[in-house]
């Protein structure tokens, strides 16, 4: 089942209402997602940037939302370990992430977020990249 940018973001609003409004999502006409983040006061560190933990929720939620878009609404999928790497100091701007899954399998999904400031229209120079695998829950059988 895939899933269009209208379920996903309505699916964030049912599950994780607390941070949906965060988050815009965007899926090209290739089927590429990608997922912005509105930088807002509460995403500030100082010194005149994005924290490092909204950096890193955008990349979760992105891999998380890619996967979905492949396997349809899945609740219980969940990260099961997760690495971050920050290159650049952001400014206080939109960020997008894109997210790439280099494995879908039956139980696990490997992949990376590529995070760049929304103004880098060209996504040459990313501020931040996150390495995810997630765990899809098994099939539930019915009798």
């Amino acid at each position: 089942m895939q899933m269009t940018a209208e379920q996903l973001t309505q699916f964030l609003q049912q599950l994780f209402p607390q941070v949906a409004d965060d988050f815009v999502v965007h899926i090209s006409a290739k089927d590429r997602l990608s997922v912005e983040m509105t930088v807002k006061d509460k995403h500030m560190r100082p010194g005149g940037t994005v924290s490092g933990p909204s950096m890193f929720a955008l990349a979760d939620v992105a891999f998380y939302l890619a996967i979905l878009q492949k396997i349809g609404p899945e609740g219980l999928t969940v990260t099961t370990s997760a690495t971050i790497n920050f290159m650049r100091k952001p400014g206080l701007e939109p960020l997008m992430a894109i997210p790439q899954i280099h494995k879908l399998g039956q139980r696990l999904v490997v992949g990376n977020v590529l995070i760049h400031a929304a103004s880098d229209q060209l996504f040459k120079k990313p501020v931040a990249s996150a390495s995810l695998t997630y765990s899809i829950p098994p099939k539930q059988e019915t009798p």
